[in-house]
């Protein structure tokens, strides 16, 4: 899942969509059909519908970037119809084509328009930006809750970082995001970029938080 060749150079938002993209597609080859039922860091979600939201995200991305805008806010929660196929390979094909399609709409878009949401433009870089933030740190979710535990690459999640608290304030963030926990010492840049969007950081033998509370609210 890489941008076409000979595509238009969109800058440093692009190249940072793809690293997540990649690091995306690494972690789907650890999801299985057993796995689907698995909780993850994402607070009373399991495995698929992660992977629904994710794939929801990817298609409102899209169309931030196709259309030059994008007409509503996500749900907070995806569906989770009871009727749905045990398969992985359903979700992960969906979640890979869309995410294919949205490099592809990145890599051509026209980074002089920006990009209108309820209303009120956006510079399509910070769009792809928070894409990259928002495919990297689900990701990250997907690993933790298949037992991979893929970190996000260092550089990848250095660059996220330096960006992180312009999209994600340490106000106002509930419900979408729980309350920053703790990195211990030594951490990486992965470490440090999910803890700050409320993440718990594994240690050796336990996971550090910021609370004492066993899960942590509703992240997205």
């Amino acid at each position: 899942m890489t941008a076409p060749t000979g595509a238009p150079w969109r800058g440093q938002a692009h190249h940072l969509l793809t690293r997540a993209v990649t690091y995306a597609d690494s972690v789907l080859d650890a999801v299985t059909p057993q796995l689907l039922s698995r909780p993850t860091p994402c607070h009373a979600w399991d495995l698929r519908m992660l992977l629904e939201h994710a794939e929801e995200s990817l298609a409102i991305l899209h169309e931030g970037v196709t259309a030059c805008q994008i007409a509503a806010s996500p749900a907070l929660a995806p569906a989770h119809p009871a009727s749905h196929a045990s398969s992985a390979a359903a979700p992960v094909s969906v979640f890979r084509q869309c995410a294919a399609a949205l490099l592809h709409a990145s890599a051509q878009a026209d980074g002089d328009l920006p990009v209108t949401i309820e209303g009120h433009p956006m510079p399509l870089d910070c769009l792809r930006t928070a894409g990259a933030l928002e495919i990297a740190v689900h990701a990250w979710d997907i690993s933790q809750s298949c037992g991979q535990r893929l970190p996000i690459p260092d550089e990848a999640a250095a660059d996220l970082l330096a960006q992180v608290r312009l999209l994600v304030p340490r106000l106002g963030r509930h419900p979408l995001f729980a309350a920053p926990a703790l990195a211990p010492p030594r951490s990486t840049s992965s470490d440090h970029l999910t803890a700050y969007l409320g993440r718990p950081v594994r240690t050796k033998d336990s996971f550090v938080r910021a609370s004492a509370a066993d899960q942590p609210d509703s992240v997205t």
